[in-house]
């Protein structure tokens, strides 16, 4: 039996290497017979098994291969000169350098993100295109005065609660007002029921960029909830909005490009059920920003005022 269990781990659990070596060209080999269907019985079987295999050893061997692949890439030499580099060492330790980075690229990418929705509405002559175009370019707006004020405080020692709560309580009131034009977007999608195709290969790069930026967008609402800053946090729920209104547009278009083009009543069910529930969402979240910040500011106030009735009654 022991001879058993050694054969077996020797087997089914490789070394980081030999995990790679394997499971990479087996994956890739499997979605090669998927895609091009081939008619040799042997060969779609082969594949089977090996994905099978590859299947088995990544999740018995995922662990020591993500610490090897990380282990790899710090001690490259490439790797080492940038860990020297004060910006990346700055970009490490300060979470509020590294929320202006990310506030950077998000609106980097709002912005072509945008321009593509403009050019498709230009181009193919839709409204709902450029509507979704104008709706991405004020959340732009709104990110670019977040970041704005981060790079302004970056410069500066004082943490300003006060502030940051009325710039968090000013994105919360905009991001209602938002959502009206939201609401009208969702309107739109159901009320004309005509949908619309991306071109090409295009759908694909978009579900891709919705599906990662949903899962950032979530992940980072969590992470920096710790550090207890609202203009961090009200960054981290713009983000948020743009993911969700980027996985509506996507799922609008999903279903009208592979739906069945005669059932419409299908795809105006699922438009309004979608964008009710991404409506509703980023109403809730823009609400508790204004409800907890208005909470927050009128606390700070009554601190203030006890503070200066007190420095008054030492002063009698």
């Amino acid at each position: 039996m022991k001879k058993v269990r050694e054969i077996l781990k020797k087997i089914l659990f490789l070394s980081p290497m030999a995990t790679l070596l394997i499971a990479v060209p087996s994956f890739i080999f499997v979605f090669w017979v998927l895609a091009e269907e081939p008619e040799n019985p042997w060969i779609v079987y082969t594949s089977y098994a090996l994905s099978a295999y590859a299947a088995v050893i990544t999740g018995t061997g995922i662990a020591d291969l993500i610490r090897w692949i990380r282990e790899g890439i710090r001690k490259h030499p490439l790797i080492q000169k940038l860990l020297e580099s004060s910006v990346v060492r700055r970009y490490l330790k300060e979470h509020i350098f590294r929320t202006e980075i990310s506030l950077y690229s998000g609106l980097m990418i709002n912005l072509l993100y945008a321009g593509i929705k403009l050019f498709s509405g230009i181009r193919y002559q839709s409204v709902w295109f450029g509507t979704l175009a104008v709706y991405y370019f004020l959340l732009a707006v709104l990110r670019f005065s977040l970041l704005n004020y981060l790079r302004k405080r970056g410069r500066s020692t004082k943490n300003n609660q006060w502030e940051e709560l009325k710039r968090c309580r000013i994105c919360g009131i905009v991001l209602m007002a938002l959502d009206w034009a939201l609401a009208g977007i969702i309107i739109l999608a159901v009320t004309k029921n005509n949908g619309f195709a991306y071109p090409g290969m295009l759908i694909y790069l978009m579900a891709l960029y919705t599906f990662y930026s949903v899962i950032t967008a979530v992940m980072n609402v969590v992470k920096f909830r710790k550090y207890g800053s609202p203009v961090i946090s009200a960054a981290k729920a713009v983000s948020l909005t743009a993911a969700l209104v980027s996985m509506f547009s996507l799922e609008t278009a999903m279903v009208t490009q592979f739906g069945d083009a005669k059932d419409a009543s299908f795809r105006r069910d699922m438009s309004a059920a979608t964008g009710t529930a991404v409506m509703m969402i980023v109403l809730a979240l823009a609400g508790m920003m204004v409800l907890r910040t208005t909470i927050q500011i009128r606390r700070i106030k009554r601190q203030e005022e006890d503070l200066h009735d007190s420095d008054s009654g030492i002063g009698r």
